[in-house]
């Protein structure tokens, strides 16, 4: 079956491990994921992120030898991976049986596989940036990153009161708001390197709250919605 679009979800790992997994977004990620599948033709690929686990992995290290980022980077990667294959096993009736982590692969998975599973590849990045390769290699043109917040702000709200929210912006503006170079355990709404590959391929991304997956129904139907839009 010929599905009419292919949607990329990067789905940030503070979702699926806050602390402990969270069951209960999970199974609402699932219902809304083959809702869309059957309901309207569309094609997943969801990668995912590290979450709790990466950062308690790259402290623990760390606290007992001198790493560096690359080591810390392989942490995180095999967090994403391991994150990788809960996703997959929980839509073992639907999703593509590989985990995808080298961005080339997803052209090789059948086109009538309705959802494929992807995590981190190689050092040097989050797997924010794997979600963009992705999409460039399969021609679309916009991904959703999932996380735990509204919106792109003008600053870090936990830590300036005054930061405002921002609905629409620019690459070039966006890149100004973050740090220009990865740095692994960075906290960021949409990693340097990935925001920068996106800016040259001209890929649209929608930051959106997972918390509040009705706001994902809402922008994969075009209606408005809570979130920003970075674009080029």
């Amino acid at each position: 079956m010929q599905r009419k679009e292919t949607i990329v979800l990067s789905v940030g790992g503070s979702l699926i491990v806050p602390n402990q997994i969270d069951i209960s977004f999970l199974r609402r990620l699932k219902a809304l994921i083959l809702h869309e599948i059957t309901a309207n033709n569309r094609r997943f690929v969801l990668i995912t992120g590290g979450g709790k686990a990466a950062r308690q992995y790259q402290d623990a290290a760390a606290e007992i030898s001198e790493l560096n980022p690359e080591d810390l980077d392989w942490l995180g990667i095999h967090s994403t991976r391991l994150n990788a294959h809960l996703l997959r096993t929980i839509f073992r009736d639907t999703a593509y049986p590989v985990i995808v982590t080298n961005p080339d692969d997803v052209k090789s998975v059948p086109p009538s596989s309705p959802l494929i599973i992807g995590a981190g590849y190689r050092p040097g990045a989050s797997s924010d940036l794997r979600a963009v390769q992705i999409a460039d290699r399969i021609g679309a043109h916009t991904v959703v990153n999932l996380s735990n917040i509204d919106y792109v702000y003008t600053a870090d709200p936990k830590k300036d009161f005054d930061a405002e929210k921002i609905e629409d912006i620019s690459w070039k503006e966006f890149r100004k708001l973050i740090p220009s170079e990865w740095d692994p355990g960075l906290s960021a709404p949409f990693d340097p390197v990935a925001a920068a590959y996106a800016e040259e391929v001209d890929i649209e991304v929608a930051v959106i709250n997972g918390k509040a997956l009705d706001e994902l129904e809402h922008y994969l139907n075009g209606e408005p919605f809570v979130g920003t839009r970075i674009h080029s």
